[in-house]
């Protein structure tokens, strides 16, 4: 297939993406006023505690199986490794171009965090349905598309509050910017740009979520003694464990994973469940239907947050360039040997949508949750509001390219 040719296919769900932003975008308007901080907060939480299990427990549930369970051990070492690596990069930017310590954690978090929900959800299934698609039959196609980005989804909520989380601590700490004056922000579970200020919710969801203090941990050299390498290494493994979120790494759509796991995998709850001639085939069915609506509701939420950030200012250009360089540049550059590299060794196999799921997760913009984590520790959340809004207004093109260029290069 033509470059060209490739290029027109995924350039359609792209421009799906921009048109519902742009519509979330419309509906935040004050003038408008349908998507408001109140229709926001109450539209994410429906996300975080419906929307997003059910389309990960359905299809997981639905395509995982004990056989091919171990072809896919590979997705979420690919998803670490796109953590680590844009850490690395955000290090190395950080260094170059001598970046303020107090944007150290958001640039850390935006070149380690993509955005492995939404769109994904939304530019996998419709490459599918293209016509001249390079993934074969658009049904088949669609199912295990949709069951890709459901298992990447899960693995990135598991790596955003365990790895990144723990370094914002860690930053946050460092800086003296933390502080236990939570913010509502499981009412914000998909706010990528977050108001100064929420207003407080009478049930306070994160008063059970969190017991944030931070550790305060007694140093193995305070006996006087000098502290062995060992003990030393065993002091800051204690530290970082410590400062991890479990509730958080435990949330609704990492339960919904396992489930859908344990449902695919064992053969006897598999037969009640899943197929058209299943008992309980109508539970499976239901929670599908539901799990249908995680996609428009998320992007508009996306459009009507990236309102704020053409409100705001105060972060330099080399900070935006140097996460865009990061995010669309050397991260993807990177993650094309790393992909490559696993089918040349036999690590992965030869299905092609699955090694383009592999690639594109090099190819996102930032995690939706940074927003989340910036506004939970006090860390600069105007600058992560301009970083957001111009790292997607980006992505609408760099997406494009990379898509096509995947393709081309599964051939």
């Amino acid at each position: 297939m033509r470059f060209l040719d490739l290029f027109l296919v995924a350039l359609v769900p792209v421009l799906k993406v921009l048109l519902l932003t742009a519509l979330g975008l419309f509906l935040a308007i004050d003038r408008i006023g349908l998507l408001g901080t109140d229709a926001r907060q109450h539209l994410n939480k429906l996300v975080f505690y419906v929307f997003s299990p059910a389309i990960v427990f359905s299809q997981l549930a639905e395509t995982i199986t004990s056989h091919n369970l171990v072809e896919l051990w590979f997705m979420p070492v690919n998803v670490a490794l796109t953590f680590i690596l844009g850490s690395a990069l955000a290090w190395i930017l950080i260094k170059i171009t001598r970046i303020p310590p107090r944007l150290h954690s958001i640039v850390i978090g935006c070149c380690s965090a993509g955005n492995l929900g939404n769109l994904p959800l939304i530019i996998v299934p419709a490459l599918c349905k293209e016509s001249d698609s390079p993934f074969g039959d658009s049904t088949v196609c669609t199912t295990y598309g949709k069951a890709y980005v459901a298992l990447s989804m899960a693995v990135g909520a598991i790596c955003l509050w365990t790895y990144v989380y723990t370094i914002m601590r860690m930053y946050a700490d460092k800086n003296g910017s933390y502080t236990n004056a939570l913010p509502d922000d499981e009412n914000n579970y998909t706010e990528a740009l977050l108001d100064d200020a929420l207003p407080g919710d009478e049930n306070n969801y994160t008063e059970a979520l969190l017991d944030d203090a931070p550790p305060a941990g007694t140093s193995i050299a305070t006996s006087g003694k000098k502290a062995t390498f060992i003990g030393r290494t065993f002091e800051r493994v204690k530290k970082l464990t410590g400062n991890i979120n479990l509730k958080r790494v435990f949330a609704p759509s990492t339960i919904a994973a396992a489930l859908g796991f344990v449902i695919g995998t064992v053969s006897p709850i598999r037969k009640v469940m899943i197929g058209e001639s299943a008992p309980l085939h109508v539970l499976d069915s239901s929670i599908s239907l539901i799990g249908d609506a995680v996609i428009p509701c998320m992007t508009l939420i996306v459009g009507a947050n990236l309102l704020r950030g053409f409100k705001r200012s105060g972060v330099g250009l080399r900070v935006i360039v140097g996460v865009i360089m990061v995010r669309y540049v050397f991260l993807p550059v990177i993650g094309i040997g790393v992909v490559k590299g696993a089918y040349h060794f036999g690590i992965v196999g030869s299905d092609s949508l699955y090694l383009f799921v592999l690639l594109l997760q090099y190819a996102l913009p930032p995690a939706l949750n940074m927003g989340v984590l910036v506004q939970l520790f006090k860390a600069s959340e105007s600058e992560c509001s301009v970083i957001m809004m111009w790292t997607y207004v980006v992505a609408t093109f760099s997406l494009t390219l990379w898509c096509t260029f995947y393709m081309w290069l599964l051939g």
